[in-house]
Parts: C-alpha cells; structure tokens; sequence
C-alpha cells in the first residue's frame, strides 16, 4: 500500500532527484540502484511540490519548498525478468575517451543503468570494469558517471562522466539542449502499406515528406499500474514541450535473416533520422507513432513486431566540457538497421 510521505527542503537550490536520493533509502532500506527508479517516479508524475506535479528530475527547490510523494515500497523494487544480453565492453566499444569523458556505443537489450534487481548487469557497471581492467593498481573501484539514457532495447552512442569536475558543464548541455543528437528509426514505408500512395512519391505532397517535425506537450497516459505508456497531452494539464525534426534517409527492403532475404520475404521500410530538440521520454516513439508511422518492434506505439524496438542512436555533436572543442562522436549503424 502506498504510504504519503511530506518532507520540506532545508536547502537551496537542490534538485528534486537528489533530495529524494537524500530520503527514500531511509524509507525502503537501500541505497543501490536507486537513480533509475527515482527518475521513473518523478517522470511518473508522483512526485509534487508546493502541490504542484513535478516531472522533472533536474527541477531545483528552494529552501522550504514542500515536497510530497506516494511510495509503495513492494512495487518500487519490484522489476520484471528481462532477457539481457551478456556484455563486456572493449576498445571496439570505445568511441570517444580522454581523461574526462568516455563515449560508448551501447548494444540493444542491455540497460544503461543498475536496478533493484542486483544480479542485473548494466552498461554503466560494464564501463567501470572495462577502465578498472585498464587500471588495476587502483583500490577503489573507477568513478563513471551518467548524463543521459538510452532505453534499454535502444543502441548506440552514450557518454558518461570520468571525473566529477566536469559534471555541471554535461548537465548544463544536456538540460540546455546545446547537444545536437541524432537518431535512426526504421519505420514500415506507409507506400507499401497503401497502393493509393505510390503515385505520390517523389511528389510535393508526398508522405512523409523528406523533412518534418513535430512539435507538442507530452505526458504519461498510461494508468499507474499499466506499462508506462506516453503521449500528447496538454501543457495545462502537465504535458512538457517537445520538438523532433526528421528527414527520410531512405527506402529499402529490411529483412531479418539470410533466409527471409533468399526467399524474397521482408518488409518495405524507411530509415528515418530524427533530430530531438528536448529529451522527454519516450518522445521519439511517440512523434513517429503520432503521425502513423511507429518504429519497427515498437509495440507499445503500434508498431509491427519485429527483432526489437529498431532505434539507433547515430550521433552526438556537442562541446567538450574541458576545451570547448565541438565533438562529433558517431556509431555505425547494426547490421540489421537501414
């Protein structure tokens, strides 16, 4: 059963995830794997301040503020059995290190971050014991901090922190949008789908059009106890801006082995690069889906099953939190991507 619990910021300017960090150990027993269902609780929109709902992890408090949320403490530990992948991280993996940062290219199924269930592996504990191996005269276990996400079923590029020092300045670029990221999706091609709209490629009203975007408030419309599931919703009503904009890379037959190619099976699909201007949960799913065009293996959103949710993180352009120097970090696509 769920129990409210009521507490007031003592200090200014700290954000909201961190002062639950400071709380909710005392609350269910534990302080590992915390970050992750944190997140998921504010995001849920569980968590209120001054009686307003908060569903932003960085959002700052001030001093006396009132912070309240609803933890059950059985369902915030409880995690569903997944079937991960085994993964160690290698050179090959490495896509970008110096002395401050590292930037890997992660491979789908496989979760970026610890949970409740301790025998899970991650990328993050596979980073650590891929710089520990690298150095292991050190007593202490290497730090690896997180700046961003990826879903679980999602690959490709992803940063993380080697040294604290540098944490404000990728904070500060991710919660400004100063990063540039770009993703691929593969979408079935709505022109094999519907005969009526193969005279129109090529033309002015084609669909999709080379380039569009899509810009809205998004929210969670799932019920509490169902899979978290997103979507439009109003900015009044709690829905936080979003903005994609996307261009069809190109159209090809996508198979899922040798075998399907040999006999002529498949599917028509688009390779499509999304460009997310902010970073909701969710928000590229749920932008392609809107327009009728859901990822391959999204489901959820109503995409046609597949080998998994064919999402891809392409690219991250950004500054170096040191130099300055703009970064251009890439990761090539999986075989199994257009």
């Amino acid at each position: 059963m769920s129990e409210k619990k009521i507490y007031r910021c003592e200090t200014q300017g700290t954000r909201v995830d961190e002062f639950l960090r400071d709380k909710i150990p005392a609350l269910v027993g534990k302080t590992d794997g915390l970050n992750s269902k944190i997140r998921r609780l504010i995001v849920a929109g569980e968590v209120r301040v001054n009686g307003k709902q908060i569903r932003r992890p960085a959002y700052t408090l001030n001093r006396g503020d009132r912070v309240e949320f609803a933890l059950d403490a059985g369902k915030f530990f409880a995690e569903k059995e997944v079937n991960d992948i085994a993964f160690e991280l290698t050179e090959k993996d490495v896509l970008f290190e110096d002395d401050v940062i590292i930037v890997v290219n992660k491979p789908a199924f496989f979760p970026t971050e610890s949970t409740f269930q301790e025998s899970r592996d991650n990328l993050q504990a596979a980073v650590i014991r891929y710089l520990w191996a690298k150095n292991p005269s050190l007593r202490n276990p290497p730090y690896v901090g997180i700046m961003h996400r990826l879903d679980r079923e999602t690959s490709g590029v992803i940063l993380f922190s080697k040294s604290r020092s540098v944490n404000k300045a990728l904070h500060d670029m991710f919660e400004n949008h100063t990063v540039h990221k770009v993703y691929r999706a593969v979408c079935a091609d709505p022109y094999a789908a519907d005969s009526r709209f193969r005279k129109n490629i090529g033309k002015e009203n084609a669909f999709p059009p080379p380039n569009f975007q899509v810009d809205n408030f998004l929210a969670r419309i799932s019920k509490k106890s169902d899979r978290a599931k997103w979507g439009a919703v109003k900015e009044a009503d709690g829905g936080l801006w979003a903005h994609t904009d996307f261009r069809v890379a190109l159209r090809r037959k996508l198979v899922k082995s040798a075998e399907e190619l040999l006999s002529g099976g498949g599917i028509d699909a688009l390779g499509i690069d999304a460009m997310p201007k902010t970073g909701r949960t969710h928000q590229i799913r749920v932008h392609l889906a809107g327009l009728g065009l859901p990822i391959l293996g999204d489901t959820l959103y109503g995409g046609t099953p597949w080998t998994r949710i064919m999402l891809h993180a392409l690219s991250l352009i950004f500054p170096h939190p040191v130099t300055g120097e703009m970064m251009s970090v890439n990761a090539p696509l999986p075989p199994d991507f257009i």
